[in-house]
């Protein structure tokens, strides 16, 4: 079985070339979506890196946004026309492994056609999420004033409501799921151009919508509320903690694949520990 990585990137070339350099080793190729706001040139040498490839519809990404969907979506969207994989990985250019490309292999191949993601039903277990599509969000749309005016329309208009009567989960944008389970949500996004209208103006939509439509469908037994991912938010901001060597401990006992968030720039020594501790490189 072959592995796709998705990887959604902004910024620090050099961080990415070690990120991608983890995930090539076997049986994988790297997809990545550069922010259209980002100047290609600092990553023009990552092209040449064998296993590579870079989206070619490219979009302009804001934080909380519906154009974070729209890139994903144009990721998914190469990648199952080249064809060959049985799973589609999403990261973050600020992602890294805790685990070697053969070992999540092995897991994958013990666990057929699964959905490893955030599945928390909104009305039960994550509340707070349900303001995101009953009430109008502009981000996508970043002109001077929009709060304002986004405030007036939510005064003016009445509670809206997801089309399908859809049941709303998700909590992470980011998982690990078969193939199967990727064409199926790409299919549904196609055929139901109402669902694209109404998540663009929603607040941070990768965070559900992809969870939602296979929730709703008769894949939903092949979701498995895991993400993988050790992220630590315990510092209770919209942002998880960025990870330093003072969470290496945490990091090797988390028995995770992956783990979020990583900023070289700040401390790579984190980065080199998981390396020589972990990865064994």
């Amino acid at each position: 079985m072959r592995i796709a990585y998705l990887i959604l990137a902004h910024n620090q070339p050099n961080q990415l070339k070690r990120l991608i350099t983890r995930l090539t080793e076997k049986n994988a190729d790297v997809f990545v979506h550069l922010d259209a706001k980002s100047a290609f040139q600092p990553f023009e040498a990552l092209v040449k890196l064998p296993g590579v490839y870079f989206i070619k519809n490219r979009v302009k990404v804001y934080w909380g946004s519906f154009n974070i969907v729209q890139a994903t979506i144009n990721g998914f969207y190469e990648i199952l026309a080249t064809g060959g994989y049985g799973y589609i990985n999403l990261l973050s250019g600020q992602d890294y492994p805790l685990k070697s490309n053969e070992e999540l292999l092995d897991f994958l191949s013990e666990n057929p056609d699964k959905a490893f993601m955030n599945s928390l039903v909104a009305q039960t277990h994550w509340l707070e999420a349900l303001p995101r599509v009953q009430e109008y969000h502009l981000n996508n749309y970043p002109f001077p004033g929009r709060y304002l005016v986004q405030k007036a329309i939510n005064t003016l208009m009445p509670q809206r409501r997801i089309p399908n009567d859809l049941i709303l989960v998700g909590r992470s944008q980011w998982f690990t799921a078969s193939v199967e389970c990727i064409k199926y949500i790409v299919d549904y996004w196609e055929k139901h151009p109402a669902l694209r209208r109404f998540m663009k103006f929603t607040w941070a939509p990768d965070e559900f919508i992809f969870q939602t439509i296979l929730y709703n469908s008769h894949l939903r037994d092949r979701m498995v509320d895991e993400d993988l991912r050790y992220i630590d938010w315990s510092g209770g901001g919209a942002s998880p903690k960025l990870l330093t060597m003072e969470d290496a401990p945490k990091l090797i006992s988390s028995n995770k694949f992956f783990a979020r968030k990583f900023d070289a720039m700040k401390d790579s020594a984190v980065l080199d520990y998981i390396d020589n501790h972990l990865l064994k490189k």
